[in-house]
């Protein structure tokens, strides 16, 4: 993250020894140390927060992309429907109303 090396850490200890003093040092550390287990763990919250989001987007961006070829489905059936309807009147057709009545005035004028 910071790219600090072996000797920038030295430096950076020698200044805190400076500055703080030998017994308030080994406190700073646990602050330091706390604060940074703090972070981390939130961190690891906010993480786990997103791939749970990411989760939830993926099962929606599934059910958006089966949603055309489920309605397609049902205009499938729905024509498959029809085109069954047609051709069984087409193998067996149902006499109409108007021929019926045609044929029996056919048989009365005769």
């Amino acid at each position: 993250m910071f790219d600090l090396g072996f000797q920038e850490i030295i430096v950076i200890f020698v200044v805190a020894l400076l500055v703080f003093g030998p017994k308030r040092l080994p406190e700073l550390s646990r602050a330091l140390g706390r604060g940074l287990r703090e972070v981390k763990e939130a961190m690891r919250g906010v993480k786990e927060s997103i791939d749970e989001v990411g989760e939830e987007v993926e099962d929606v961006k599934k059910d958006i992309s089966d949603m055309p070829s489920k309605l397609m489905g049902e205009e499938v059936e729905k024509v498959k429907e029809d085109i069954s309807g047609i051709a069984s009147n087409l193998v067996n057709p149902e006499p109409e109303e108007d021929t019926a009545k045609q044929a029996e005035e056919k048989a009365k004028d005769d």
